[in-house]
């Protein structure tokens, strides 16, 4: 009987023996990869697990509950933090953690902000530490064409997240990864659409969630600022929103909007003409792309800001010249 234990035991540390080896080879071998490099997005309150499956998503041939128990036995499961990752070829498991919490020196990042501009965004870019700025001296009209859109307008397709890069990273390369995130969001949104929507295309979706993303606020009143503006799409009156008026003066706006500015023409107008404006005016987050798509079921068809982020709402002319002279004039 004591023979059998014995037995019994050595069978036992042999085979924990050969499972620790095997974990240990696995997490220093490469992934493969469906691409040289490949996208990864974790975005904010992914859970390890929910990262583990977001990796396997992305078509990296990984057993997804594997990683995820790396990511729990390794004991840095929560310092993984949210933003836009890029997996080179060669990427192990144990690298692939280090990534993902950013303990690499030679890994940097810069962030996109919700609701800025093609300028602020190259501006960005050309600050960021270790990144090639190979786009410093390209027309916005060049850097389309570098990054396959040739025609295309840069405002608004660069989706707005923390870009982790390694320092022999290009803005190029960066780009392109915004880039196609921006395609993925808004593909997902425009899928997700409420029905009857005045709407036409993704295209129009995201000049939309463009506007809502400058007018809001408080992100409590994304739907409610969309379903004003699917509202006066709907019935023919113009948007008249002041950021767009904002775009379109471009360098000559010095901070402080006027009512010649209002009736200034520009294809970003809309005051003086009707519908969308021809291009998106900012960076819209997911939040603004899903109130686009999906807008509040509101009878209102005006707003303004009460000065602590939030806005007052209204379906009437006279209910909203009130809510002005009470937020905006002081009542008086």
């Amino acid at each position: 009987m004591r023979r059998f234990f014995a037995s019994l035991f050595l069978l036992v540390l042999l085979s924990v023996l050969a499972v620790g080896g095997w974990a240990l080879w696995w997490l220093h071998q490469p992934l493969r990869l469906p691409a040289a490099s490949v996208d990864l997005s974790v975005e904010p309150g992914t859970t390890p697990r929910g990262v583990a499956q977001a990796v396997a998503d992305a078509g990296v041939a990984v057993d997804p509950r594997l990683l995820y128990a790396w990511f729990r036995v390794s004991g840095k499961d929560r310092q993984i933090r949210a933003g836009s990752y890029e997996m080179d070829a060669g990427v192990t498991p144990r690298l692939l953690l280090e990534i993902l919490v950013r303990g690499r020196e030679a890994t940097r990042s810069v962030v996109l902000v919700e609701g800025w501009n093609i300028r602020q965004v190259r501006a960005a870019l050309a600050k960021a530490e270790m990144l090639k700025p190979d786009t410093a001296t390209l027309s916005d009209a060049d850097l389309m064409a570098r990054l396959g859109r040739p025609g295309q307008h840069p405002e608004g397709r660069f989706f707005p997240d923390t870009y982790t890069y390694s320092k022999n990273s290009t803005d190029v390369a960066l780009l392109q990864r915004a880039l196609r995130a921006m395609d993925r969001k808004l593909e997902a949104a425009w899928a997700a659409r409420a029905p009857d929507l005045p709407l036409k295309s993704p295209e129009e979706a995201l000049i939309l969630a463009s506007i809502v993303e400058k007018e809001t606020g408080k992100a409590s009143d994304r739907a409610e600022v969309a379903g004003v503006f699917i509202n006066r799409l709907r019935i023919g009156m113009p948007l008249q929103t002041d950021p767009t008026v904002i775009y379109g003066l471009g360098d000559a706006f010095d901070g402080n909007l006027r009512k010649r500015d209002l009736q200034t023409d520009t294809p970003w107008n809309t005051y003086t003409r009707q519908g969308l404006p021809p291009t998106p005016i900012a960076m819209p987050g997911k939040a603004s792309l899903l109130a686009a798509v999906q807008p509040a079921r509101t009878k209102s068809l005006y707003f303004v800001s009460r000065g602590d982020g939030t806005s007052q709402f209204s379906e009437t002319l006279d209910a909203h010249n009130r809510a002005v002279n009470q937020y905006q004039r002081g009542g008086r």
